[in-house]
């Protein structure tokens, strides 16, 4: 799981960096590569989802 979180973490900071330059430079291909980067969070999410639960059943 801590792989997980580490994967979440660096793929929100591409996120955070490439809306920035859109929204502050008026970059538009940051723009497709922050909305590339959100719908990978949220896969990224929902697998967290999925073994944080698995996990708290197996405690």
């Amino acid at each position: 799981m801590k792989q997980l979180v580490e994967k979440i973490a660096a793929e929100y900071a591409e996120f955070a960096k490439n809306a920035e330059a859109q929204v502050v430079k008026g970059n538009k291909a940051a723009g497709a590569r922050a909305r590339k980067a959100a719908l990978n969070l949220m896969k990224d999410f929902k697998e967290f989802r999925k073994v944080s639960v698995e996990a708290a059943k197996g405690e």
